[in-house]
């Protein structure tokens, strides 16, 4: 968990790379360390060999998918605590819907702005931030 001096650092999971380049330099000037891959299976890798704070993932990759890598991260024991952004050309509710109840933190459609992936990213990983400062707080008070 990084505190409000280290760096974040955000993985991207997109096949497409206009996309993942657009999204990379944009985490890149707001000071995020950030990680990519265009490819899932090598996204699991990359989320069980780096301390990742926030993953972004399409769900439609080549080879293993978005949805499988979702599924792959509620059965291991570690990565449950990544707060996932699902970015998606799919806009429809049923998917966004499903997509939400398998615990991801936010469903972006593409294209995506700047502006709205820096606000989605920021408030995620300050809420993330002080989550976890409190529950320090309170479990300090309470020893």
């Amino acid at each position: 968990m990084a505190s409000r001096c280290e760096v974040n650092t955000v993985l991207i999971i997109e096949d497409e790379p206009d996309i993942q380049n657009f999204i990379s330099r944009v985490l890149e000037l707001e000071g995020y360390r950030v990680l990519k891959t265009g490819d899932g299976n090598r996204g699991l890798d990359i989320l069980g060999e780096n301390p990742v704070d926030l993953l972004l993932l399409d769900l439609r990759l080549h080879g293993r998918g978005g949805w499988s890598v979702l599924r792959e991260m509620k059965r291991s024991q570690a990565l449950p605590k990544i707060p996932v952004v699902v970015i998606t050309a799919i806009a429809e509710s049923a998917q966004r819907r499903k997509t939400l109840r398998m615990g991801v933190a936010r469903y972006l459609v593409k294209p995506l702005s700047a502006h709205k992936l820096s606000m989605t990213i920021a408030g995620i990983l300050d809420k993330k931030i002080e989550h976890f400062t409190l529950a320090d707080k309170y479990a300090v008070s309470n020893a």
